[in-house]
This record gives C-alpha cells, sequence and structure tokens, in this order.
C-alpha cells in the first residue's frame, strides 16, 4: 500500500504518518513510499488504540514537566530521611516512580522501586528536578537507633565481660568461604548446599586455645547483598575471602565496601594456592589497584593469609591472625552476660513441626529457656527451645552466642533486633497460623508503566532467600518488561497461592519448597504455572531469559548487493519468478529488498529462492546471473534494480 493512501485512509497527512509511527512501534522511514500490506492492514487496526496511549503519554509527560518547572519556580522543598526508597521518594517528590526511575539511569543508576538510595543520591535527583533536598536527621532508620541504643546500655552496665569474637567469612560466589569454614570446624557444609553455594547465613561457633569463636558464613552470589549488609553489622571483625586463581571479582569489592562501612578490622584470605593457575602477587595486585589495600610486605598495612580450605593449609595462621586482631579489640567487646538478652535475627523461616523459628546472635545478656521476647515492641511470644548450631538442645545463650529459637509466635524479619522483658500481652504479633505475618504483599504500582509485566508469587523455606530474590528480580526491571511481585510468603505452596496465582495471572516461583499432588492438580486445572528452585541465580537467570523475550528487539540491517532485471518470466499476484544479474556485493535467499526504479524506491518485497542454472542456491556472487522468485506489490519490469538487505533482530542483553 502506498504511504499517502495509507494517509488518507487515516486522515492524517502523509509527513504526520510518517513521523507518528516511531513513536507508535513502526518505523518505516521517512523516505518511505509503500508499505507492506500486512503491516498497512495492522496499523490501520491498531491506530487508533496506540494513537491514543500514545497521546495520554505525552500528556502525562507534559503534566510532569510542568510539575518540575513551576517547582523550580517556587523553590520547592522536600524533607527526607537519610536513607529512603525509590518509591518513598516519588511519593515525597509527589511525582511518578517512573520518573524517579529515569532520573536515575541518566546518572548511572540502574534500581528498584523498593530499593534504598542515600541522601547524597537524592539531593542529585532533587536538584534535577528543581526540588530541594533536606534531610531529616530525626528521623533515622529504626534499626540502627535501636543498635545504637544496645550499645549505650552496655556502657552503663557494671559486670561488663570480654565476649567471644564475632567473625564474618565474606567474599564472591565460589572463592571458598564455606569450604574455610568446613576446614575450621571440621565438617562438611559444602556438601550440603546446593549448588555448592550458601543459600542463607549460617553461624558457627568454635574453640580455639581455650577461646570461643563466633563465625558467620554469608552468601557471596550478588543476589545477597542484603544478608552480606546484615552479616557485617554484627560482626567485630571480618575474613574477606579471594580465589587465588580468580582475582578480585564484584561481590568481592561489594564485601569490602561493606566491610569498610562497618568500620570492622578484617584479614584477607587467598585462598585455593594450592591449584595450579593460582597467582597470588596478582591478587596483591588487584588488591592495591582496585581497593587500594597495600600488603604488608608491600608496606601496607592489610594482612594477607595465603590458604587453601580444601588441604587444610595455613588454616592455623589465619586463625591465630583472627584471634590477635580479636586481642586489640577487646575494648569494643564488651557485654554483660548477667542482664536480660538482647540480640539480632540472622534467619527465620517457617518449620512443619516446630512453628516459626528463628536464628538470633545474643549481643548482650543470656537468653533462657522461657524467656518472654520482644520484637518492634510487640510480644512475639516466649522461649520454648534453645539449639545450638549443631542442632542440639541447650538451656542458655550467652553474648556472642548464635543460637535456634523455638516457640515463637510469628517469623520476625532478618536484622530486627529482639529482646528479653515483659510486654503488652494486646500488641502481641499476629499469629502465624493466620497467615498474616509470614506473608508480604509486594503489588507494586505500575500505573505509570506502559511496558510488560510478569507477574510472580514467590514462595521460599527461610526469609533471607525470599527477600534476596525479590529484590534481585526487581533489579531487573526495565522500560520495556518489570517483574511484578503479587506477593511474598515462607512455606510450602498451597491451594491458596494457586488461587492468588489464577486471580492475578501470575505464576509461582517456589525457592526449596515442596507442593503436594493436590496442589499440583488444582494447578494444572487451573492454568497456574509453577516454577520450583534450588538455586537463586538459575532463578534469576530464567526469569531475566523470560524478560529479555518479552522486549522488542532491536533490528539491524546490513546491505548485501544489488541485482539488475534482465527478464520476467511469470507473475501471479505478488509471487513472480525473474531473471537477473549481481550488479555487486552478493545476494542471498530468503533475504529482503528495495526496488528502485529510475533511481526512485518504488516498493519492498522479499527474495525467497536462488537458482544458478537449474540448481537452487543460497547464494549467488558478483557478476553471475540467476532466477529468482521473489513477493512483492510492486510488478516488477526489466531494468529494475534490487537492492538486497537482510533484517537481524538483536534481542537487548540484560
Amino acid at each position: 500500500m502506498n504511504v499517502t493512501e495509507l494517509a488518507r485512509h487515516l486522515r492524517v497527512s502523509p509527513q504526520e504518518l510518517r513521523d507518528t509511527l516511531p513513536k507508535i512501534g513502526f518505523d518505516i522511514g521517512q523516505r518511505a513510499i509503500k508499505i507492506d500490506q500486512r503491516l498497512a492492514q495492522r496499523i490501520i487496526k491498531e491506530w487508533p488504540r496506540l494513537v491514543r496511549e500514545l497521546r495520554n503519554r505525552e500528556e502525562r509527560e507534559r503534566r510532569q514537566e510542568e510539575a518540575i518547572a513551576a517547582a523550580r519556580a517556587e523553590n520547592r522543598t522536600a524533607k527526607i530521611s537519610s536513607i529512603i526508597t525509590i518509591k518513598d521518594l516519588a511519593n515525597v517528590f509527589n511525582l511518578p516512580v517512573n520518573r524517579i526511575l529515569t532520573e536515575l539511569m541518566k546518572n548511572g543508576i540502574f534500581a528498584s522501586l523498593n530499593e534504598k538510595i542515600d541522601a547524597d543520591t537524592a539531593m542529585i535527583i532533587g536538584s534535577e528536578l528543581g526540588i530541594e533536598v533536606i534531610v531529616d536527621n530525626e528521623n533515622q532508620d529504626k534499626e540502627v537507633d535501636v543498635i545504637a541504643t544496645i550499645k549505650q546500655e552496655q556502657i552503663n552496665q557494671e559486670g561488663l565481660e570480654v565476649r567471644s569474637p564475632v567473625i564474618v567469612v565474606m567474599g564472591h560466589v565460589d572463592h571458598g568461604k564455606t569450604k574455610l569454614l568446613d576446614a575450621i570446624r571440621t565438617t562438611d557444609v559444602v556438601a550440603t548446599e546446593a549448588g555448592g553455594i550458601t543459600q542463607h547465613i549460617g553461624a558457627y561457633q568454635i574453640t580455639r586455645k581455650e577461646k570461643k569463636v563466633t563465625f558467620i558464613d554469608t552468601p557471596g552470589h550478588e543476589a545477597f547483598t542484603a544478608m552480606r549488609k546484615r552479616g557485617a553489622k554484627v560482626a567485630d571483625l571480618a575474613i574477606l575471602v579471594v580465589a587465588a586463581d580468580d582475582g578480585i571479582k564484584p561481590q568481592t569489592v561489594e564485601a569490602y565496601r561493606i566491610i569498610e562501612e562497618a568500620k570492622i578490622p578484617f584479614v584477607v584470605a587467598v585462598n585455593k594456592i594450592d591449584k595450579p593457575e593460582a597467582n597470588l602477587e596478582k591478587v596483591k595486585q588487584e588488591l592495591a589497584s582496585q581497593l587500594n589495600l597495600l600488603a604488608e610486605d608491600w608496606g601496607g598495612k592489610v594482612v594477607i593469609c595465603p590458604i587453601s580450605a580444601r588441604d587444610g593449609i595455613g588454616i592455623e595462621e589465619l586463625l591465630d591472625t583472627i584471634l590477635l586482631l580479636a586481642d586489640l579489640e577487646e575494648n569494643n567487646r564488651l557485654a554483660n552476660p548477667q542482664t536480660e538478652a538482647v540480640g539480632t535475627i540472622i534467619e527465620s523461616h517457617v518449620n512443619k513441626s516446630e512453628g516459626p523459628v528463628a536464628t538470633v546472635l545474643v549481643q548482650n545478656g543470656t537468653l533462657r529457656i522461657g524467656d518472654t521476647l520482644i520484637c518492634n515492641d510487640q510480644y512475639y511470644g516466649h522461649v520454648r527451645a534453645l539449639k545450638n548450631y549443631r542442632g542440639l538442645s541447650i538451656e542458655e545463650a550467652g553474648p556472642s552466642t548464635p543460637v535456634k529459637i523455638i516457640g515463637l509466635k510469628a517469623t520476625p524479619e532478618i536484622g530486627d533486633v529482639v529482646k528479653v522483658g515483659e510486654a503488652d500481652r494486646s500488641n502481641k504479633v499476629k499469629a502465624i497460623a493466620k497467615g498474616q505475618n509470614q506473608a508480604i504483599t509486594r503489588i507494586q504500582d505500575n500505573g505509570s508503566f506502559n511496558g510488560q509485566t510478569i507477574n510472580l508469587i514467590i514462595k521460599s523455606d527461610v526469609f533471607g532467600s525470599g527477600e534476596a530474590i525479590e529484590e534481585s528480580l526487581l533489579k531487573l526491571n526495565n522500560e520495556e518488561v518489570a517483574v511484578r511481585i503479587i506477593h511474598r510468603s515462607l512455606g510450602n505452596i498451597a491451594e491458596g497461592d494457586i488461587t492468588r496465582a489464577e486471580a492475578n495471572q501470575a505464576k509461582i516461583i517456589g525457592f526449596n519448597v515442596k507442593t503436594t499432588p493436590q496442589v499440583e492438580d488444582l494447578a494444572r486445572s487451573k492454568n497456574v504455572k509453577i516454577e520450583k528452585y534450588q538455586i537463586i541465580y538459575d532463578l534469576i537467570d530464567d526469569i531475566r531469559k523470560e524478560m529479555q523475550d518479552l522486549m522488542k528487539p532491536e533490528i539491524r540491517r546490513t546491505d548485501l548487493g544489488r541485482i539488475k532485471l534482465l527478464a520476467v518470466f511469470k507473475q501471479d499476484g505478488r509471487e513472480q519468478i525473474v531473471g537477473g544479474r549481481v550488479l555487486d556485493g552478493s545476494v542471498e535467499r530468503e533475504t529482503l529488498f528495495e526496488l528502485i526504479r529510475e533511481k526512485e524506491n518504488v516498493g519492498v518485497g522479499k527474495l525467497i529462492k536462488l537458482q544458478a542454472g537449474k540448481l537452487d542456491v543460497k547464494e549467488v556472487q558478483e557478476n553471475q546471473e540467476c532466477g529468482l522468485q521473489i513477493e512483492s506489490d510492486e510488478t516488477l519490469v526489466v531494468g529494475d534494480i534490487l537492492k538486497v538487505y537482510r533484517e537481524d533482530k538483536i534481542f537487548k542483553k540484560m
């Protein structure tokens, strides 16, 4: 169909048509004369809806720009806390979330709705939007205030003793953190981890030279950023594990930044020195160049311990170094074991037989069976049983001891501070049996999002894994495709999840959870898809691929060659058989062409078959004659030039 004819049909000018088509997803080029008939019919069919959406979008953008201009004119101010989520920042600015995300992307920051940014970043965004950002120092993070209060209480108490050091082990995925702990604890935890990686925080205790030492193992995969931060927050010292054959990696850098932010002493353990590819000097060089960490033997202050966790090489020396650093920091490790216990939740989940279960690191006081627990000023139940890291029942747990608590009414969040004390029973947390506390609904406001969405329900075995999955998936969101978390909760997939998924056209993602045959039958009858995983990066990769498949690919054109028509043998509607000679380049079958007649582009078509002599061929080279079977709305004549090209779909990488 001719462009002018199409424009007349749509009651717009040809130029307006050419200008509008790219904005609604049909880029035919400013110089196009004709449009494929099928494409033209599609444009006619979808034109009213697409133009209406375009106008609405342009109107929203116009209003946003007016709001920004008005803000600049009236010198608007916004008061925020030192840390704020992007969604909350959009509410404070009174702007759509997508506008904030766009400004962040302009500054090289790719974030999700629920991701937190600092005040400095918010100030930069505010300045570009004409809004003065004021930091409310009185409205600090509640958790930080609680921790600070605990430390202050410790200072003012009598009977303070030096507690055991808490060591956090951090580093890139598969660099051997858990294997190092295996060597220390002489147990085989790695064998029990899916895919050989730690999926949630583990805490363990050893005795070294008659001194107890607590170790916290944190996951190394990028999905567990928040969990690693929590690990550092409760630790006194850190071991930064770097593989001698792999060097500094993204999570190595991130782990060091967390250690640096926590302001705790650390040792670098260069693991896997037993491997032939190991290069200790290269690791030292990368530490110096990328992290500004200079080894002691290079004139710096950073202690580097070469080890092989697999063969047990250097483990004794590493432990002695850790104990030496711990001795230097004794004054920062004071606690009163005689007072009521206070600690931080480092993991929580729901056990089928035990109910809500939480792992807590006691930071002050002693936790005992029968103690009443308070979290966020709510009654959470009393301690029915305590188990150590080996799963053995114990009567009490003192400072620096990791312990599993049984008897809670609900699962606290990771990072929550729990303490022993009397509580108003009327202010008790909602019972887990009612399914309130274990479930977190994350229905994002996509009112301003015009792309495609993937609706998900996340079920996980422990709280930290579910949180990490959500955080990682939301980071994948872009302007074209977004993940929408309908619901996130703990425990096995149940019939209620199937009903919720059906109502929201969502699929269920299960992480280390199970389904019953009845639930699977219900899912099939409701056409609800269930996908179960044991390794988080497999889950993330699958969702990333699904999002890529939904994204519009970039069409890349490659010019191949030109054919001059020498004969026309048969013409039957759009199908035509002609003969010609390749003037330059080479041409291939199953490609496209522009029809040039008297130096003007008069149409387009597709090259179906090629013949050289009597043989079907894939390609014909320059100066060769050939027979062609083509499809085109234009009737070809002798002397026409076919400008042959190929279009490749290039899918964006995420």
